[in-house]
């Protein structure tokens, strides 16, 4: 198993799938992102995400009813000096509808994470979701793919 690490250069995109992996400590995910997390802390970097992911990470825990994970969550979402929040901007929202009308089967909320990032000009988009590898202009790294002998 590989293990994810702070790419050269650029801004980072860390989708909502990444941020359940790291906080909920899902393995193997979980181990193969700390030296990412680890290399933003050391450099004082920080990753960007779209406040859709504070949606996106919140549901589980509310429905849940588990107020700790939530409250980790809306720490590292809000307080984090590793991690931005990007908002849902009108410009935002005008390039996810472009894409959603350019990609097929794009659901809205991965059509608002790519526009984020391809709006903040980011270097690297981290996911575990395949679909964001067939939008132009994203650079997809994907921890699954680490997974691989």
């Amino acid at each position: 198993m590989g293990s994810l690490i702070l790419p050269p250069g650029g801004m980072v995109y860390i989708d909502a799938n990444i941020l359940i992996y790291t906080v909920e400590r899902v393995a193997p995910y979980a181990q193969m992102l700390d030296p990412f997390w680890q290399g933003l802390a050391a450099q004082k970097a920080h990753a960007i995400t779209s406040e859709m992911a504070a949606l996106e990470t919140l549901v589980g825990p509310m429905r849940s009813g588990d107020t700790a994970l939530e409250a980790l969550f809306r720490r590292i979402l809000y307080r984090s000096p590793s991690l931005r929040l990007v908002p849902v901007t009108l410009d935002v929202i005008e390039r996810a509808a472009r894409l959603r009308a350019d990609y097929g089967g794009l659901k809205t909320p991965d059509a608002i994470h790519a526009a984020t990032a391809l709006e903040a000009g980011v270097a690297t988009f981290i996911t575990n979701d395949s679909a964001f590898q067939r939008i132009a202009g994203l650079r997809v790294v994907t921890p699954s793919d680490l997974t691989a002998p």
